[in-house]
């Protein structure tokens, strides 16, 4: 009955669905929750649209994926400039000038380079054994003891000093005064929110919502040619090999009788002892004038079966059952897999945009 059964409605499947129906194909969309848009959905809650599962920042400096999602909604001017709240006393992100006048009262980028170079010189690592040691050896103590460590061990559930080096490649430290926190040419937020930008996409598409393609796996494979499947890879194969590790995140979102809660969209606290990692406040995203506030506040949890998964665990142990998975999958004739869970990737949502144009090419 159809070219493509693709499994999941988040963006990688509504892209694929959308460009494959260009170019003549026929197309079947499920997903197993009530809703499109993956977790890029947003709900309407008292005129604000609320990112249900934590924050989506569109950001890119790919001029093709830019007006391919311009085709499907309008995005405003929204620059992502998040706060860090250590203990009450304010810091901007990413590291900066602003960043550096308030941790230490400098002024000027010598000053700045010259305090961290100072703090790099006094703890004297050459070989960092973990990601303590590696952000220390980037960025000085300072700023590690107040804006990293107790974010990452939130983040991670783990001290830092138990945690790999390589999960801080870098650490950008701008000698500047822009706070915006994106290297990117373009970003901004749809005004209408995601889930109608999606919805654009799968115009004149059928979609079929709560329907669990692992439960009714043959009865769904045969309607179509073809699957995409953009869900779990090790859950497609019944986790034979065991688990693919995950960190998840659990949300307490409320809504004020107040008009502005925090005065920023992105408000990170970074010590230990607050027990979630940040707190979202929804309306800043569109520069909302509503006279209620919706904020989310942000809890980081390790993740077991039932839980959302949301953040690949890259490490070398995982990595290499991922391999062992991509093994079975690629020995799948008819099926592809594809975006965040099907490849254990953590993507941003222009690398799933190009991911699944790119994937539509080879295909068609």
């Amino acid at each position: 009955m159809y070219d493509y059964l693709i499994v999941g409605a988040g963006l990688y499947g509504a892209v694929f669905a959308r460009e494959a129906v260009k170019r003549g194909k026929k197309c079947l969309v499920i997903d197993k929750r009530d809703h499109i848009a993956g977790n890029i959905y947003t709900k309407d809650v008292e005129d604000i649209q609320v990112h249900q599962y934590g924050a989506h920042i569109f950001h890119t400096n790919n001029k093709q994926v830019w007006d391919y999602v311009n085709t499907y909604a309008t995005f405003n001017r929204y620059t992502n400039s998040p706060v860090a709240n250590y203990h009450g006393q304010l810091y901007n992100l990413p590291f900066n000038m602003n960043t550096f006048n308030k941790m230490w009262g400098v002024v000027t980028p010598a000053e700045a380079k010259a305090k961290i170079e100072a703090q790099r010189r006094e703890a004297n690592i050459t070989e960092p054994r973990n990601l303590e040691e590696q952000a220390i050896s980037l960025a000085g103590k300072d700023i590690y003891e107040k804006l990293v460590k107790g974010y990452t061990e939130k983040q991670w559930g783990r001290p830092c000093t138990e945690l790999p080096a390589f999960i801080i490649k870098r650490l950008p430290l701008r000698f500047t005064f822009d706070n915006n926190y994106f290297n990117a040419l373009y970003q901004g937020i749809p005004n209408e929110g995601y889930t109608q930008m999606v919805a654009n996409m799968l115009e004149g598409i059928e979609v079929r919502l709560g329907v669990d393609y692992l439960e009714q796996k043959a009865e769904l494979d045969a309607l179509a040619e073809k699957v995409i499947y953009t869900g779990p890879i090790d859950a497609y194969f019944g986790f034979r090999l065991g688990y693919l590790e995950y960190r998840s995140v659990r949300f307490e979102t409320e809504v004020l009788d107040e008009e502005n809660f925090q005065g920023n969209a992105v408000v990170n606290y970074t010590d230990r002892e607050t027990p979630y990692t940040r707190i979202i406040e929804h309306k800043h995203f569109v520069f909302g004038t509503q006279p209620k506030t919706v904020i989310s506040k942000e809890y980081s949890s390790e993740w077991k079966p039932g839980d959302e998964p949301y953040y690949p665990v890259n490490d070398d142990k995982n990595g290499q059952l991922y391999q062992q998975y991509k093994q079975l999958a690629d020995a799948e004739e008819k099926v592809i897999f594809g975006g965040r869970l099907g490849e254990y990737k953590y993507y941003d949502m222009d690398k799933v945009i190009e991911s699944a144009l790119a994937k539509v090419a080879e295909e068609l």
